[in-house]
């Protein structure tokens, strides 16, 4: 193999890989509830990827089980090609100590309220060393001038790090949640929701902070998020959840000028326009699930980089649909 074919392989190798994620959680004694079901995806180096549904479709436990927060019920998390969390325990080689440190400083995350998720007992400079302090660095200058460059790098001054979490503002919470991700210097940012719980004022800031983060550094995203608008903006592919299912892959331009499942249209037509006048002559999309057939579908490629899940019968369909808005 040529360094060139080398190359190219490895450009092709996604940096986070998800095979058959299945997560069901006890409810009671005896009833159980799925919350992903046989969940598979993949994420390219330097892409911001969307996970997106309505609450409850399972987009945020399939990123907290992708980083470990949730014990897998099935399935597999590959990231780099190798294997990083199992339900089935295979992975014990790449949980030995060093394994362990390295994929911890690698992938981090960014969770939806920056209010719960920081301790309030702790200061900005505590809160944001505690990965270093976790991954083994001890040197007190070192630590200070890693968080000092990161709050700088998030927007904050490096005077906030003597304060406590209570003295900010939502959208400097935000920051300072980011900038505890951001110290580990990950290759991957799993981000749940991370401006659903700001003013419409502020997330605009917090989600162009993030696309330059991401320009800057390099990272990959995985964006989780129920504001279509949104992702749409800061995504170049997006994932369709459903009751714990993905139902749809496409590259972001794609998937909105192009919808194929029922589903992804009916989300499409709930987005409001901002003129009131369109968005009272605008009709919705009801989706109507039949379930009868719910056994014979998966998610089956219609073109390349296109994902829907459907029977043989509808793919046939979906296949005539894109031709005919090609040629439209």
């Amino acid at each position: 193999m040529t360094g060139k074919e080398t190359k190219k392989k490895a450009n092709e190798t996604p940096l986070l890989r998800v095979e058959n994620l299945t997560q069901v959680f006890k409810s009671g004694k005896k009833k159980q509830v799925t919350a992903v079901d046989n969940v598979s995806f993949e994420v390219k180096k330097g892409e911001a990827f969307g996970l997106v549904g309505e609450s409850g479709s399972g987009k945020t436990t399939t990123g907290r089980s992708i980083i470990g927060l949730y014990k897998l019920t099935n399935g597999k998390v590959f990231f780099k090609d190798e294997l990083i969390r199992s339900a089935l325990n295979t992975d014990k080689k790449a949980r030995k100590k060093k394994e362990k440190v390295r994929f911890f400083r690698e992938i981090q995350m960014i969770f939806q309220d920056p209010v719960t998720s920081l301790n309030p007992r702790m200061t900005v400079r505590e809160i944001i060393a505690e990965g270093m302090r976790i991954g083994g660095e001890k040197d007190r200058k070192i630590v200070d001038e890693k968080v000092n460059e990161t709050l700088r790098l998030v927007g904050l001054l490096p005077e906030h790090s003597g304060r406590y979490p209570h003295e900010f503002s939502g959208g400097q919470r935000q920051r300072i949640g980011i900038a505890r991700a951001l110290v580990m210097q990950p290759e991957m940012i799993i981000a749940d929701e991370p401006v659903s719980a700001l003013d419409v004022s502020v997330q605009a800031q917090v989600i162009n902070l993030l696309n330059d983060l991401k320009q800057r550094l390099g990272l990959t995203i995985l964006f989780i998020a129920h504001d279509l608008a949104v992702v749409k903006y800061f995504c170049d592919r997006i994932a369709v959840m459903r009751k714990g299912k993905i139902v749809e892959i496409a590259p972001a331009d794609e998937l909105f000028s192009t919808p194929l499942h029922p589903y992804t249209k009916s989300l499409l037509s709930a987005i409001p326009y901002p003129d009131p006048r369109l968005e009272r002559a605008k009709r919705r999309t009801v989706y109507e699930f039949k379930d009868e057939l719910e056994n014979e579908r998966e998610l089956k490629e219609i073109v390349g980089g296109r994902f829907v899940r459907c029977t043989e019968t509808e793919k046939e369909e979906y296949e005539k649909q894109l031709e005919k808005s090609k040629s439209v």
